[in-house]
């Protein structure tokens, strides 16, 4: 499915990324750190396709659902399923990880033809920048974002607003590509154009649901757009 024709016809100045689902596939190291995780609490493992429903809302919010799915419990056993989960993701982050097709592509095409590049995560800081080298991605990007960059997350504006300004751009010259309704939902919050792709991390919703301005193919075909409109 791909309708690149709804992306807004402007020159942009900047592009923003997320980065689980949308840049790098990063659910099978994630749910094997969950996994192990449940197995050091003495918890039944959960399959990897249900994890993935888990992805895209940040860290905390992936191992309180695991912790739910498998029982529940208190403050402080969750408390301590997030240290064990963390210890082991930080030891795995990139074992499976991988970009997707036409991300790399993409992105140095941008980068080629003079759009300013960020990245724009939920995910912690100590998380990200790791994930960014061991994946190859770090040098695309003149800002990261992380989930504890600025004082809220998306789907507030405010990471793409920081973003953007890092860039010197404004929101309306900076386009978002995402894969989640947080992605859509602070794109346009921010007054970003935004787009998504058709895989990654929807929990559960339905592509036509998220309200973006087109559906992309690929990061590639969202540079080949925009590069196409400047």
């Amino acid at each position: 499915m791909s309708v690149a024709a709804g992306i807004p016809r402007r020159r942009y100045r900047a592009a923003l990324f997320d980065l689980d689902g949308t840049l790098v596939d990063t659910a099978p190291d994630l749910a094997a750190a969950a996994n192990r995780m449940l197995a050091d609490l003495g918890r039944p493992g959960l399959e990897e396709g249900q994890i993935r429903d888990y992805v895209g809302k940040g860290v905390v919010n992936l191992v309180n659902r695991c912790f739910e799915a498998t029982g529940g419990g208190s403050e402080g056993e969750r408390g301590r399923a997030h240290a064990i989960f963390e210890r082991h993701y930080t030891a795995g982050i990139a074992d499976r990880s991988r970009p997707y097709p036409g991300v790399i592509d993409g992105l140095a095409a941008l980068e080629r033809a003079g759009i300013a590049l960020g990245c724009v995560t939920n995910k912690a800081g100590r998380f990200t920048e790791p994930l960014l080298e061991q994946t190859g991605l770090r040098h695309f990007f003149g800002v990261v974002v992380s989930g504890d960059t600025v004082e809220r997350k998306k789907p507030h504006p405010d990471p793409m607003l920081y973003a953007a300004g890092k860039l010197g751009a404004a929101p309306s010259e900076t386009l978002v590509v995402g894969d989640s309704l947080n992605d859509v939902q602070s794109a346009r919050a921010a007054g970003c154009a935004v787009v998504v792709v058709p895989y990654g991390y929807r929990e559960g919703l339905a592509l036509e649901d998220l309200g973006a301005d087109a559906v992309v193919a690929s990061v590639e075909e969202a540079a080949r757009s925009i590069t196409m409109a400047a």
